[in-house]
């Protein structure tokens, strides 16, 4: 990482915020959560926030990680990659779709058609992810297929997972954070 691990001594943090971290993370601090601790408002906001896209969010969960792992490939955030391939996996994503969406981002994922090992749905989410990550501005024809599979709410919560794991991709980038031994 490019700045030090975050540690109490160095920079004393409400035990509260610590102890609602370490329950989200299962019992122990991630090197992003090391990053992050040495901004108590920014640790708090991340940890509410984050928390709710990754575990409150109804809209299929293989397909918001999908998406992540769309956002970490086209961004290079290996760590995020690392942390989300798993969790689209256990979401019921296979091996093969993942083979798939690196021939994608290798090509040109923002127009890419489809990929055999992707179904059309999976196919249009990464387009989705692609143009949100790399253009900003997502294409009419690529909104108008979301649209024809998602309701109003649907759409807003998969848009919200894949821009806030292109935050999450531009601080982990920036920072140099790498993936916990």
């Amino acid at each position: 990482m490019r700045i030090n691990d975050w540690t109490p001594e160095r920079k004393p943090q409400p035990q509260a915020l610590v102890d609602a971290i370490l329950a989200r993370r299962g019992g122990r601090l991630l090197n992003l959560d090391r990053a992050l601790l040495w901004s108590e408002p920014v640790a708090r906001g991340w940890n509410v926030f984050l928390k709710a896209v990754r575990t409150e969010l109804p809209t299929s969960r293989k397909l918001r990680e999908l998406g992540i792992c769309t956002v970490a490939l086209l961004t290079g955030a290996d760590y995020e990659y690392h942390h989300h391939a798993p969790d689209f996996l256990a979401a019921g994503g296979t091996a093969v779709e993942l083979e798939a969406l690196h021939r994608l981002v290798s090509a040109d994922a923002r127009s890419a058609s489809s990929d055999p090992a992707l179904g059309e749905l999976e196919a249009l989410v990464v387009r989705y992810a692609a143009q949100m990550t790399l253009d900003v501005t997502v294409g009419n024809d690529v909104f108008e297929a979301l649209r024809r599979h998602f309701d109003e709410t649907q759409i807003v919560e998969l848009t919200t997972a894949i821009a806030a794991y292109n935050m999450v991709a531009r601080l982990l980038v920036a920072l140099g954070v790498t993936a916990e031994a």
